[in-house]
């Protein structure tokens, strides 16, 4: 089976690495849409959670050319970007968009979610250095 995500470990603090994903995302061309502090939510609502964070990133190009071609690839977006700590080391992780085309094959989106899925693992992998 095809993996569905692609996960480096990065050496930086995990608020570092939040910092680093949203500023190379606008670097490579996409906007940060919102950041969801996951681990807040949860730890409020009493339910323990150690640092995650969503950042959400889209480029608007990407996600027209998708949505025109089937409207439910809007369930797919915006592109997630999680980064999480995990035995006191950070991580980031992305859901791969080549995934996300295989949930509508006959939308024909594939050459798009393999364009974006490069762009994605760029961010990903600047943002851990």
């Amino acid at each position: 089976m095809k993996s569905f995500e692609y996960t480096v470990e990065t050496q930086k603090s995990f608020d570092d690495a939040v910092r680093a994903v949203q500023a190379r995302a606008a670097e490579n061309g996409f906007r940060v849409i919102h950041t969801h502090d996951v681990a807040e939510t949860l730890n409020e609502k009493g339910f323990p959670c150690g640092p995650l964070k969503i950042v959400e990133v889209c480029n608007a190009r990407y996600a027209s050319e998708v949505i025109q071609q089937d409207i439910r690839a809007a369930l797919m977006l915006p592109c997630p970007i999680t980064v999480y700590t995990r035995n006191g080391q950070t991580f980031i992780s992305a859901l791969l968009p080549t995934s996300m085309a295989e949930f509508l094959p006959q939308a024909a989106i594939q050459s798009v979610a393999k364009t974006v899925e490069g762009h994605i693992r760029k961010i990903v992998d600047e943002a851990k250095e």
